[in-house]
């Protein structure tokens, strides 16, 4: 039987596929809900009279999860058919853009909008955290470490000894400040929203708010650290790192680390509420992210998981590089993000399990 592309031959399908799938997201909407109720007593709690952080992700969240994301994704199944086949499109594409594709699509998009507000939550913990310590007690220590890994030398002189000019500073921040975002919330977009990856759509989700949650707020609170660039502003040390954040602003462009830093300093020193906002070095969730995403690909190919950690690694460099971070930031999401990827593995182990990609290739 032929699927008719229709809104109203779609309408019955797409819209019982939509409710079934919020009803097996409903933990997620659970999660969302008691975390950010959980989020506004920290915030009485904390005593921080700024708010919450809500509001300044609403724009950007319809910009990219509502009409963009959508639009790449749907134009490259169309494109695929467009590509691949020279006849019989119109049955083609009944196969491709099929009810479940729609309903998932729909589905995901509300999955996004939960997790825009997990995101503002998120922002506004880890914003209202240098209220618990009154400041970053633990920078002067962390960068210490850091310095006794490489041999008394901080890690940063090793990195721009190596590659301290502009050609490679352009590429890691391009990389950094630009590709990391879009690779990170490409995947956890085509994860909500495709069922080809229903095998692994409830654990990656659950993953991702275990790594933004144990990385971003309750290992960033007990250690909380500004990271490099402030450490000046911090410890009132300005020499440390003067050298590196000399080079970082002789970036010009508008995606530099410098002038994301200047930004997040104005935010934390105005009190204003930004997208963003919030200043904490240890761990990094920006490896954090990454290293999740490389085990997931590992599961289904050995050959790209590799090129995934080395992905990772090359993260972890750049963040020690452009002063975002110290290097034990990195090696400590590292760890407890693979560590929470095998007890997640484990304890989701349900039902859905076999739908789960096994391939490996060599």
């Amino acid at each position: 039987m032929t699927v008719q592309i229709s809104p109203l031959g779609l309408e019955g399908p797409v819209l019982s596929g939509v409710r079934a799938r919020l009803q097996r997201d409903a933990w997620l909407y659970y999660a969302v809900l008691g975390y950010t109720v959980l989020g506004m007593l920290f915030l009485l709690a904390a005593g921080d009279l700024r708010g919450s952080s809500h509001a300044v992700y609403i724009l950007p969240a319809i910009k990219g999860f509502l009409i963009f994301m959508p639009l790449v994704a749907l134009g490259y199944d169309a494109s695929r058919v467009v590509i691949r086949v020279d006849k019989r499109r119109r049955l083609a594409f009944s196969r491709v853009l099929t009810p479940e594709r729609f309903a998932s699509l729909a589905a995901g998009i509300l999955l996004m909008a939960g997790l825009t507000v997990f995101q503002g939550t998120f922002t506004t913990i880890k914003t209202a955290l240098p209220q618990l310590w009154g400041g970053f007690p633990h920078d002067r220590v962390q960068a210490d470490i850091d310095a006794m890994l490489f041999f008394g030398t901080d890690p940063w002189r090793v990195f721009h000894a190596v590659g301290g000019n502009w050609v490679v500073r352009t590429i890691v921040e391009f990389n950094y400040n630009v590709v990391w975002f879009a690779a990170c919330y490409g995947v956890l977009f085509f994860v909500a929203t495709s069922p080809l990856a229903d095998g692994v759509r409830t654990r990656y989700v659950a993953m991702f708010l275990f790594t933004w949650i144990v990385c971003g707020n309750i290992l960033a609170g007990i250690f909380l650290s500004a990271g490099p660039a402030f450490y000046g502003e911090v410890t009132g040390d300005h020499l440390r790192f003067a050298d590196q954040l000399a080079f970082l602003a002789e970036s010009q462009w508008r995606n530099s680390a410098a002038s994301y830093q200047s930004y997040l300093w104005s935010l934390h020193d105005s009190g204003r509420l930004g997208i963003g906002g919030g200043i904490s070095a240890f761990p990094s969730v920006h490896v954090a992210l990454v290293t999740m995403n490389a085990l997931f690909v590992l599961e289904i190919s050995r050959r790209w998981g590799l090129a995934a950690f080395a992905y990772v690694a090359f993260i972890v460099f750049s963040s020690v590089y452009l002063g975002w971070h110290y290097a034990i930031d990195g090696l400590a999401s590292i760890v407890v993000v693979t560590a929470g990827h095998f007890v997640m593995r484990r304890l989701l182990r349900g039902p859905g399990a076999a739908a789960e990609p096994r391939a490996r290739t060599a």
